[in-house]
């Protein structure tokens, strides 16, 4: 995590752009009637200085969204080298991000001096060990999706971690956990099955076609529900991943969790290579030599883009813009692939998505009372203030 060092305010003899101090500087209020108000005060003036105040208030919302944008374009990517003939496996496309990630991670963090880059600093070793191999897990389960589910709904089915987070997090951590924030993961959940849409409750619903389901649809239909079960076991791994970020809260820097988690998902990702002797494609295609270097860059700009917009938002207001993604992955679903998703996986999306904003919008923020004055936080109490801050680091 960046350090919180404050930076030194600028001054005139610091910066040596301002008048000498023998230099007679003319009051403004002198030249006030010499200046063109209308030039200062205009609507378009004024307009642009309103969108320029939004945007510095909301600097960090708007690098969040930033980063899901661009992982929404790598997560397109690896659906894209997925149907390609010879497609390359979930392992492999996971071992490709990582080092990807694990290079940029380590040559910045040498560069800005970082102590112990490797293998954190003690006292959570231990956590971000388990931290690495959570958001494997998460990982593992959104590119294995990726083969059998579209594009928005393999994202759609990730915002199930907010909800299973706040429940950890009550569990584990001591953190509040409301009955609303109950009925929106039960309404979230009803979401998962409208796009899951199990041949047990729907029948041929969930076919394409509108005559008897051949083998093909029954196999389609299959991979379907087995994709969602993997895909739900990855939300169980980045419930894992975040759940520990809390509590580890400032004690590691972002760049820590981020090796972490990059390491610990190359090693894994090898080793199921090698135990499941899982066929390694070797792409010869420049095309495709370059849409895999892309997806690690992707991954790694959206980390750093994530990190930048934590640091400068609060924990809701920073969940709040991870809903964004799914936007950008209907966008590029539709422009890469020239496909809409079915009626009831738009519905089960709005439902999650809808139950994911009703939570973090009507989350409330405790209010100092008349006879009680504000107080400081302790240690302790400012770690679990953090988190999902350093959840940047996510799956």
């Amino acid at each position: 995590m960046a350090s919180m060092n404050a930076y030194p305010a600028a001054t005139m003899e610091s910066t040596g752009f301002g008048f000498p101090r023998s230099c007679n500087v003319p009051n403004v209020d002198e030249l006030e009637p010499l200046l063109p108000q209308h030039r200062w005060t205009g609507p378009d003036v004024k307009l642009l200085n309103d969108v320029r105040e939004l945007a510095q208030r909301n600097t960090g919302l708007l690098f969040i969204v930033a980063g899901e944008a661009f992982f929404a374009i790598a997560d397109a990517i690896v659906q894209t080298l997925q149907k390609v003939d010879p497609p390359l496996t979930t392992l492999q496309l996971m071992v490709i991000r990582m080092t990807i990630i694990y290079i940029g991670c380590m040559i910045y963090m040498f560069v800005a001096k970082i102590p112990n880059p490797l293998i954190g600093p003690k006292g959570v070793r231990i956590l971000l060990l388990l931290r690495g191999i959570g958001g494997s897990i998460g990982l593992f389960g959104l590119y294995y999706s990726l083969r059998y589910l579209s594009l928005s709904d393999a994202v759609v089915l990730t915002f199930f971690v907010p909800t299973c987070t706040a429940i950890s997090g009550a569990v584990f951590l001591g953190e509040s956990f409301k009955l609303r924030e109950a009925m929106a993961g039960f309404v979230s959940f009803a979401g998962v099955v409208l796009i899951a849409r199990p041949p047990a409750l729907f029948g041929d619903l969930g076919s394409t076609s509108d005559t008897t389901p051949s083998d093909a649809d029954k196999a389609a239909a299959a991979n379907r529900m087995k994709a969602v079960v993997v895909s739900l076991i990855g939300v169980l791994g980045n419930t894992l991943a975040y759940t520990l970020i809390r509590a580890i809260g400032k004690r590691a820097h972002a760049m820590h969790a981020m090796v972490s988690f990059s390491s610990i998902g190359m090693l894994l990702a090898s080793a199921g290579i090698i135990i499941t002797k899982t066929e390694i494609v070797i792409p010869t295609q420049s095309k495709r030599l370059v849409l895999l270097a892309m997806i690690g860059i992707f991954s790694f700009v959206a980390q750093i883009l994530f990190t930048m917009g934590l640091q400068r938002e609060t924990a809701s207001r920073g969940t709040l813009a991870l809903y964004s993604k799914i936007v950008f992955a209907t966008i590029l679903q539709w422009i890469l692939f020239h496909t809409t998703p079915p009626c009831l996986s738009v519905v089960g999306t709005l439902m999650i998505v809808v139950s994911a904003l009703y939570v973090v919008l009507t989350k409330e923020k405790p209010k100092p009372t008349l006879d009680q004055p504000v107080q400081h936080l302790t240690s302790r109490e400012e770690v679990l203030e953090q988190g999902l801050a350093p959840s940047s680091n996510r799956a």
